[in-house]
């Protein structure tokens, strides 16, 4: 996978603020590459400690780390049955918030 969009990928995330979350999509899109949020799921996970890895989901709203949840409870997210509570709410969308 090449550096730099990696290091793309990790700047957007860093940009999700607390209690809000993303998806691999979005920051995919963000990005430039729309079809790429696999590509997004496999930065994420070689990740900097510095990134907050635990605010990007699925699209679904389905938490893909389960070990996320109690770093997305910590900021006041609600977790049910490894799905975010008002996914829409809470979702940060890069394309409209950059």
């Amino acid at each position: 996978m090449d550096e730099i969009f990696k290091k793309q990928v990790w700047e957007i995330t860093k940009l999700v603020p607390k209690g809000k979350v993303t998806s691999y999509g979005a920051i995919a899109k963000a990005v430039g590459y729309p079809n790429h949020s696999r590509h997004v799921g496999k930065a994420m996970g070689g990740c900097p400690k510095d990134v907050p890895a635990h605010r990007v989901i699925s699209s679904s709203g389905i938490l893909s780390v389960p070990e996320f949840q109690k770093k997305l409870e910590a900021e006041g997210i609600v977790v049910e049955n490894f799905r975010i509570k008002d996914f829409k709410k809470l979702f940060w969308d890069p394309m409209k918030e950059l």
